[in-house]
């Protein structure tokens, strides 16, 4: 349904970006966004848009250096990660859900999920 790609390896101050594609269902009518799991924490949602991108969500922890975008022709949600530091290694994963009642949203309340992309940052 959802195919995360673009981790990798990184130094402390570079940069990733990361994609997510989605299949099977109606993107335009979703908001996506990404979620993160660190070692021994829970999973963590740092950044949504909503279904026509005029609604954008972060968490403190990741603002002024990510930015979420989305293409709706092309199903594709964006994750580009700037600055990043060693306390951004984790797991991300991207998900979606029609409606957002609350930010941050709850992994339980996501429709669909995709695989993770693994992040590390080293110092």
């Amino acid at each position: 349904q959802l195919q995360a790609s673009g981790g990798g390896l990184v130094q402390a101050g570079g940069s990733l970006r990361l994609s997510c594609v989605v299949f099977g269902f109606a993107f335009d009518d979703y908001a996506v966004g990404w979620f993160r799991q660190a070692p021994r924490k829970e999973r963590e949602a740092i950044y949504f848009i909503s279904n026509r991108g005029t609604i954008t969500w972060y968490a403190d922890s990741v603002g002024g250096r990510f930015t979420i975008s989305r293409d709706n022709a092309k199903n594709t949600v964006y994750l580009q990660m700037n600055r990043l530091k060693p306390e951004d290694t984790a797991i991300y994963y991207c998900a979606a859900a029609e409606v957002v009642k609350e930010y941050p949203p709850p992994p339980e309340t996501m429709a669909y999920w995709g695989n993770g992309t693994l992040v590390t940052v080293s110092s």
